[in-house]
């Protein structure tokens, strides 16, 4: 009944037309008094008449909006699908349609070759960065006076910081380097906070490490960055405080007793470049991390959920139930 309907409406001033027509011929009849018997038999032979044509029109038009239809399913490979233009006015608009295509076609080649550029030398930079950094780790190790420490300390953030540049590209390219395996949760954990061990002694931050046990299939690097990148995000916030790692069932749980996270900014903490009201205080923070590691957790099957209350903390869970694997 709706395709009648909108058959109608595209037809709908040939058919009034028609029904004028009939009008008129209604009108002539009657003022010409003619047998109503030869007035109602010519008026039969043309509804049937009508009612043919228009059945046939239909069946047409139908015909043409289902290939339209199929057509937008594969309009990424191409146009020539398109049927026959009906009539001059239509045959416009299918060039129309193929300039327009035509000129996306050019626009997407573009922007292609842009992004490529953009993603090579970020890429390149990424990689010649860590020279300079490797350099000035060299002059840092014999000076271990406070400056010194600082410097170290900052020195460790940038490389964080290129870290994730770099997990950033690899992420948004069409081939990521995935390998899923058997991996050791404890190990992983245990490695993730060797790494980390500076920026906890330095920020006074306590850390209690409850037994984990098991292994997930996995990709080792990308979990152990979405682990790195949440204890980051919990030392960060959490001066003099503790953080806790720990495993409930199938889940890891990173605790912190930090500053906490507002309320209204829970929903919104993995969209990109989101930084709610921590990030408004402070001006540091880059909103990438959290939605990196939704990214990841989502491509790697594994979930991930956030809850805090301001003042008291904050608790990351990673649920990895559908892939943890029992050590025997």
């Amino acid at each position: 009944m709706r395709l009648l309907f909108a058959y109608g409406k595209e037809r709908f001033f040939v058919l009034l037309l028609l029904i004028a027509w009939w009008l008129l011929y209604a009108v002539v009849f009657a003022l010409y008094r003619l047998n109503l018997e030869a007035v109602l038999y010519a008026a039969v032979l043309g509804a049937v008449g009508t009612l043919t044509v228009a059945a046939v029109d239909f069946g047409l038009w139908l015909r043409r909006l289902r290939t339209l239809r199929e057509l937008q399913n594969r309009v990424t490979l191409g146009l020539d699908g398109l049927p026959e233009p009906y009539g001059a006015t239509e045959g416009a608009y299918q060039e129309l349609l193929r300039s327009l295509y035509a000129d996306r076609l050019t626009q997407l080649g573009a922007a292609g070759a842009r992004e490529k550029d953009m993603v090579d030398y970020y890429t390149l930079w990424a990689h010649q960065i860590k020279t300079p950094i490797a350099a000035i780790h060299l002059l840092l190790q014999h000076d271990d006076s406070e400056q010194g420490r600082e410097v170290a300390a900052e020195l460790f953030k940038v490389e964080q910081y290129v870290e994730m540049v770099l997990q950033y590209l690899r992420l948004g390219g069409s081939s990521t380097d995935y390998l899923i395996a058997e991996v050791p949760l404890e190990p992983l954990v245990r490695q993730a906070v060797r790494k980390y061990a500076p920026l906890f002694i330095r920020s006074r931050v306590t850390l209690d490490l409850r037994p984990i046990h098991g292994s997930v299939l996995s990709d080792e690097k990308w979990l152990g960055f979405v682990v790195e990148q949440l204890l980051s995000n919990a030392v960060k916030y959490t001066r003099g405080g503790t953080v806790r790692i720990l495993q409930k069932g199938s889940d890891l749980l990173i605790q912190d007793t930090g500053i906490g996270i507002a309320a209204e900014d829970l929903p919104r903490i993995f969209e990109k470049g989101y930084t709610g009201c921590n990030g408004r205080t402070d001006r540091k923070s880059t909103g990438i991390g959290l939605y990196l590691c939704k990214n990841v957790c989502d491509r790697l099957g594994h979930g991930i959920a956030v809850s805090s209350e301001i003042g008291r903390g904050t608790e990351v869970r990673l649920t990895l139930q559908r892939a943890l694997l029992e050590v025997e």
